[in-house]
């Protein structure tokens, strides 16, 4: 059977990405989770995980999973997850059973009775998650129950992301689409949650498990540039820690030294929104070194400081001022060895707990403490629950799923300014934030509305910078044209404002144009006496001459002036009085014209031995494609591809297609378009455009474009007389580095 996951573009999913394809270890057994947690509470109550455990193993005795696996191996990897993060028995027990109420019919009722009600609240917690699975408002409404869900107890949500990415571990056995789905819902909402709540050791896998379902072809070229540079970098890096391990050694200080593993969905965001090198990004070493006490980190930073010259302003001290999610640890760079960059962590082995573990690090804390008649310190857990409680209450503003979700993402991005609403509400807005954001910030229409503003009471001009605990106001106009002002685009903060106002101008002025243009050109026609029925009959081409999508693109064009209406007449013109320019092959779209093709066309026609034969510009046939013949008006027989999209409409005239075949041999010369998707880097052009002509392509013609995203997409329009040459060119072209997929175009 062939495998649900390979696509006709490329290798399968299981090649490129084997991570997503995890099944279950064969030792992964009840009783290496009770190891685990009786090291972590050797005091617990291990019990209640065996008697989970054999409930949740019954409930689910008939159920599989889609990797064919028994149902009972994800209750338990979960749990696993629960485990290593330190939660105690209850939580783990609560993790066994988190699926058995709502799919196996296990009343939450009897489930309180042998568990007790503090299992229960946390099984109802996280059933309450996965209630709406499809939908973009089933995930705006999942989410928003997820947030009240953690207003009660934070470790819902902890066994919530652990289910989370147990299963983004065996996304490869889900249809592609549902996996690109999930992947994107856990970037945007679950990975910074886990951020938020300090739980490093499960954001980093989430981001990078997300990253090979959505873009599976990238991961595997970064992860293949990784590994191909693996060795040297590890041979320098065992050359830091082997230096910075006799600095420890003359402190008589006891620490562990090692490499901080690359994450490569970090590797991807730095090349993309810092717009860096591979190699610039590659190079950059990291050390982190864990010592007994926060006494020994600071001696340990005076030795490293003596050792090599550190880069000014690259300090941090996180154990004086923690991170928002109580993140403790000095960051310094130094210039290392070579004098390349070396970047180096230290920290305590408490402080590197609650970096892996966040807040799930407290609750072990809490734990322990209570088993051994301690008490543990309330603030600590009151740190953590308070902007999750803020968010609770917040969340009720809007009825809007869809509009909810967009600002959840905005308020997991940890804003500086929080101000208020007439009513008391709390909108979190970005640092420097003008009353215009907030207007888009509570809804889109009251933002292209605006047209004035009080802050605390006062009347203040629109790009006043507010500042949090400011009460906030705004007016708008009662008048349905009303719009945004081009200026506003010159101090608004928020990413969403910028972009609303932006799609509201280039909305407003593209009606605009395509209006001018028609009336630019009509006028310009009726100067020439020219029939408004050719020059409807010629402006496709045209606009296909110019390089415009369609012909309400040509109008804007010409409204906007960047083509005039007599320049568009003389090509309307031309077109109409040298029909047949268009004769023998295929003229280059947006190009110079070309000669006539001389010879052979390449194509048996059945029963006419001389006839024109022109081929198709919407798919450029080629010599082993599989073809049909329409004849057409006074210009003889055009040929296509039997996939092109315009047979189609050709098939409903079935009187006038005609039997069509490649002539065995052919001195004809075809026109080839391919398409080139790489990462972005420096010479890349060169390169592809070096492997061309190596291959004696003769390029007609090339466009790029890049994206925010650090991708490049390149097309190039070639000749070709031989179709086996092509294969060879598109395997040499996508040996290149930072090459992930190239392929021939056959639509326009």
């Amino acid at each position: 059977m062939a495998d649900p996951l390979s696509t006709s573009s490329g290798p399968s999913l299981r090649w490129l990405v084997p991570r997503i394809f995890t099944r279950a270890k064969p030792n992964a057994s009840v009783r290496k989770l009770i190891d685990t947690v009786r090291y972590n509470h050797p005091r617990g109550d291990l019990a209640i995980i065996e008697k989970a455990y054999r409930i949740a193993e019954e409930k689910h005795r008939d159920q599989k999973r889609q990797s064919g696996e028994p149902y009972i191996t994800h209750p338990l990897a979960v749990a696993q997850i629960v485990a290593e993060l330190g939660l105690a028995p209850r939580a783990v027990a609560a993790a066994l059973l988190h699926d058995t109420v709502e799919d196996t019919g296990y009343p939450l009722d009897e489930l309180t009775a042998e568990f007790g009600d503090e299992v229960a609240l946390l099984v109802d917690g996280v059933t309450k998650l996965d209630k709406v699975k499809y939908g973009e408002s089933a995930q705006a409404e999942t989410v928003r129950k997820m947030i009240v869900a953690m207003s009660k107890d934070v470790r819902v949500l902890v066994i919530k992301l652990a289910d989370r990415l147990h299963n983004a571990r065996t996304w490869g056995f889900v249809p592609p689409e549902k996996a690109k789905k999930k992947a994107t819902e856990t970037l945007e909402i679950y990975a910074p949650l886990a951020h938020r709540l300090g739980i490093q050791a499960i954001k980093s896998e989430l981001e990078d498990l997300s990253f090979a379902a959505m873009y599976p072809k990238i991961y595997n070229e970064i992860d293949s540039l990784v590994k191909q540079r693996t060795p040297q970098r590890e041979k320098y890096v065992q050359k830091v820690i082997d230096e910075v391990g006799k600095d420890l050694t003359d402190l008589k200080i006891r620490g562990t030294v090692s490499g901080r593993p690359k994450q490569l969905y970090s590797v991807y965001q730095k090349m993309v929104v810092r717009g860096r090198e591979f190699d610039d990004i590659y190079d950059l070493i990291g050390i982190r070194v864990i010592v007994p006490s926060v006494r020994d980190c600071y001696a340990v930073l005076g030795a490293i400081h003596a050792r090599w010259t550190p880069l000014p302003g690259r300090f941090k001290d996180y154990i004086a001022t923690p991170k928002f999610n109580l993140y403790r640890s000095l960051h310094t760079t130094v210039i290392g060895p070579g004098g390349r960059t070396v970047e180096i962590q230290i920290r305590t082995v408490e402080m590197h707990h609650q970096a892996e573990y966040g807040v799930a690090a407290h609750w072990m804390y809490k734990e322990r403490m209570a088993q051994t008649g301690g008490k543990p310190d309330p603030r600590a857990a009151d740190a953590d629950m308070a902007w999750i409680a803020r968010i609770s209450d917040w969340q009720a503003e809007t009825k809007d799923p869809g509009e909810f979700l967009d600002s959840l993402r905005y308020e997991i991005g940890a804003k500086e300014v929080y101000v208020f609403t007439p009513k008391g509400r709390v909108v979190g807005l970005p640092k420097g934030a003008t009353p215009v954001d907030f207007a888009f910030a509570v809804h889109t229409e009251i933002g292209y509305r605006t047209m004035g503003a009080k802050v605390n009471g006062r009347l203040v001009p629109l790009e006043t910078e507010l500042a949090s605990g400011d009460v906030v106001e705004v007016f708008t106009s009662k008048n349905p044209d009303a719009g945004p002002s081009q200026d506003w685009l010159s101090f608004v903060k928020s990413t969403r404002a910028r972009n609303k106002i932006r799609a509201w101008f280039t909305k407003e002025r593209r009606e605009e144009a395509i209006e001018q243009g028609k009336e630019s050109i009509a006028r310009a026609m009726r100067r020439h006496n020219m029939s408004f029925a050719r020059l409807k009959e010629a402006l496709p081409e045209v606009a296909a001459q110019l390089r415009y999508d369609d012909i309400s693109a040509l109008y804007a064009a010409v409204g906007e002036g960047h083509v005039s209406s007599q320049s568009v007449l003389e090509k309307v013109q031309s077109a109409l009085n040298e029909v047949d320019d268009n004769t023998g092959s295929v003229a280059l779209t947006g190009g110079p014209r070309h000669r006539p093709r001389t010879g052979e066309s390449g194509i048996l026609v059945r029963g006419a031995d001389d006839i024109l034969v022109k081929l198709a510009k919407c798919c450029t046939p080629v010599p082993g494609d599989e073809i049909v013949g329409f004849v057409t008006r006074g210009s003889g027989v055009s040929v296509h591809r039997a996939d092109c999209t315009n047979v189609k409409s050709l098939r409903e005239d079935p009187d006038r297609l005609i039997d069509v075949a490649w002539a065995p041999t052919t001195k004809a010369v075809f026109l080839v378009h391919i398409q080139v998707e790489a990462l972005d880097r420096g010479g890349l052009l060169s390169d592809i455009t070096r492997v061309l002509s190596e291959h004696h392509v003769n390029i007609l013609s090339a466009s790029v474009q890049t994206t925010r995203k650090q991708l490049a997409i390149s097309r190039y329009v070639f000749e070709m007389g031989d179709t086996v040459h092509l294969d060879r060119v598109l395997n040499a072209v996508r040996r290149i580095e930072g090459v992930y997929d190239v392929y021939r175009v056959t639509s326009s």
